[in-house]
């Protein structure tokens, strides 16, 4: 699968967000920086998202070269892991994550860890 980006985009901004743009992608990217992970994993990790976007979103990164899906040790299962243009992501969703902590306590917002 290959996902067809624009030849021209209106500023730097815009291309970045269609790699990681909506809520699940840039989910997915920030549990996969914590760790490699099954899909099972990531399915209980976002049980608001329904199988199907999962699944499509997962296809998504990969064909984008920002994850990866690898076999574990011969078996039939495999992990989803970032890729080196995933990794490169690593400040920017560090930066979200402790940007998300702070306006959460400003808000009064609960943030539940899975």
């Amino acid at each position: 699968m290959v996902i067809e980006l624009r030849k021209q985009y209106g500023c730097p901004v815009e291309l970045s967000l269609e790699f990681v743009g909506g809520k699940s992608k840039t989910v997915i990217l920030a549990w996969l920086k914590e760790a490699p992970h099954r899909y099972g994993e990531l399915r209980s990790r976002m049980p608001n998202v329904a199988d199907k976007v999962l699944t499509q979103r997962l296809k998504d990164l990969e064909a984008l070269g920002l994850i990866s899906k690898e076999p574990i040790n011969g078996q039939r299962t495999h992990v989803y892991r970032l890729t080196k243009r995933g990794e490169s992501l690593r400040p920017i969703l560090d930066s979200l994550y402790i940007w998300g902590q702070a306006v959460a306590e400003e808000l009064a917002v609960e943030i539940g860890q899975t």
